[in-house]
């Protein structure tokens, strides 16, 4: 491992949710923690760098064409899903990469297991996918609010359980896309009340940010202390050692661009893609082609532009 390596897996540790560990979101992940990054602006320069080293990794990935990678993004309303996705994600080859945000499920949705609409949407192999909202879903909003499951049609009698059930169901969903090239990154960008509060204001007083408010945000937040239930139940059982959760401070957007960023990119590290290599046959008649294109070369032209500088 280089220092570069080293210095990444040691910034991400304390977000690391450890497997089999009891989480209490309040007492275990500090919001507004920046370590010792001292200023946004020097953020601003670990975020360009972190940007080219995912640029440069996406690019093996995708070359390499054996693993995938899908990133899951859950938070709040106004927890920065998408600023932290524009941002981070900003130098990597759009072709590469695919954001899926999941809303109210429809009739068709319905009709299959909870699980069946998020399959669709997973990275093929070279791909990052991203989340935008996910499975955990099902185990989050569906769980505050408890009326959402008259909707999906369960066998009677299979709510007995059914919370400890789908965490187990998710896990092992989680394991086989690991074991099949596909690596989960989970990210909670932990957001705190006041800093949601603030947040929503900023959106009311700025008048081109008033799309982006909407009356069910705050009637979300009047849940706010079961919503902090629900996340600490998923953190503690759903953080494995093949998809650990990672817990982002967020209530500095430039603090989570910056540690979102370095989860992914210490993903891709552990990957480790690498281009294609030719074979011998392959190599020799890539040369007889080059020799061709040198002979085409018009007077006054170097034969091989790129050799020459």
């Amino acid at each position: 491992m280089t220092s570069r390596e080293q210095r990444i897996a040691d910034f991400i540790a304390p977000f690391r949710v450890e497997p089999g560990s009891k989480v209490s979101l309040a007492k275990d992940f500090e919001p507004d923690f920046r370590g010792t990054i001292s200023s946004k602006k020097r953020g601003r320069q670990l975020l360009d760098q972190g940007i080219d080293l995912l640029a440069e990794y996406q690019s093996r990935l995708y070359a390499q064409h054996t693993h995938g990678v899908l990133v899951v993004l859950q938070a709040l309303d106004a927890g920065g899903k998408d600023g932290t996705i524009r941002h981070v994600m900003t130098g990597v080859n759009p072709q590469g990469v695919a954001v899926s945000s999941f809303k109210v499920p429809s009739s068709e949705e319905l009709d299959h297991d909870y699980l069946w609409r998020y399959g669709l949407r997973l990275p093929a192999r070279g791909q990052i996918g991203i989340f935008n909202r996910s499975h955990y879903e099902e185990v989050l909003v569906v769980r505050v609010h408890q009326q959402l499951l008259d909707r999906q049609k369960l066998p009677r009698g299979s709510r007995q359980g059914l919370w400890k059930r789908r965490y187990r169901e998710i896990n092992e969903w989680e394991r086989t896309l690991n074991d099949n090239g596909i690596k989960v990154v989970k990210l909670f960008l932990n957001l705190s009340k006041e800093e949601q509060r603030s947040r929503f204001l900023r959106r009311i007083d700025l008048r081109d940010h008033n799309w982006k408010f909407s009356a069910a945000d705050i009637r979300e937040r009047d849940y706010w202390d079961d919503y902090q239930r629900a996340f600490s139940a998923m953190l503690s059982r759903t953080s494995t050692e093949w998809a650990p959760w990672y817990v982002i401070p967020a209530d500095r957007k430039w603090y989570a661009r910056i540690a979102a960023g370095a989860v992914i990119a210490n993903t891709l590290i552990e990957i480790d893609p690498r281009y294609p290599k030719v074979g011998k046959k392959a190599r020799q008649a890539l040369l007889e082609i080059k020799r061709d294109l040198e002979a085409q070369a018009p007077e006054g032209a170097a034969a091989d532009p790129f050799e020459a500088q």
